[in-house]
């Protein structure tokens, strides 16, 4: 029966797809559940309740979009080549399905008390890491936590247009590439 295979980890990727697809409204048992051709039994097999999938889902959505990015970037043999996969690598993001969703329904429940710890430590994380990249290129610490905060802010700003407005923003990937290639050229400009 698929309902006794189910690891929490399939849950909290449906979780993450919900979020993606309806913000954490769209965390719902039984509609998950269903989704999954699964029982309530088998969600109540690894979670407590509702609020502890949130959770789960929340530090999975950390992982693989920050801790996991991260690392990707950090086997870059240089400070510019890690600057210029980071911002590649997360301008390019915007196009798969619901990355820009998962992020937009963060900040939309910024406030919620399940996300505000995790979108802070997130977002402080990202900008300390981006920040230290600027730092190896030579800047100050000043310049380079600045510089971190417009980076940051573009990748953010672009996920909301590409959500909100998607024909304002370059389509295609080569499009996208270029665009990037472009704000790291402001970005690192001296």
């Amino acid at each position: 029966m698929a309902s006794t295979r189910l690891s929490a980890d399939d849950w909290t990727a449906a979780a993450l797809e919900a979020i993606g697809r309806g913000g954490l409204a769209a965390v719902a048992v039984e509609p998950l559940a269903a989704r999954l051709g699964a029982t309530k039994g088998s969600f109540y097999w690894h979670f407590a309740n509702r609020d502890a999938l949130i959770e789960a889902a929340l530090h999975r959505w950390e992982r693989d979009h920050t801790d996991a990015v991260i690392t990707l970037i950090e086997a870059q043999p240089d400070a510019m080549s890690r600057i210029r996969l980071l911002i590649t690598t997360v301008i390019a993001s915007t196009t798969a399905p619901h990355a820009d969703g998962i992020e937009l329904a963060m900040l939309a429940t910024a406030d919620h008390p399940h996300v505000a710890p995790v979108l802070a430590r997130v977002t402080e994380r990202r900008v300390a890491y981006t920040a230290g990249l600027f730092e190896e290129l030579g800047m100050t610490a000043g310049e380079a936590r600045l510089r971190a905060l417009m980076a940051v802010s573009a990748y953010l700003g672009f996920g909301q247009l590409a959500h909100a407005a998607p024909a304002t923003v370059p389509a295609g990937l080569d499009e996208r590439r270029s665009y990037a290639e472009r704000l790291i050229a402001l970005l690192t400009a001296r």
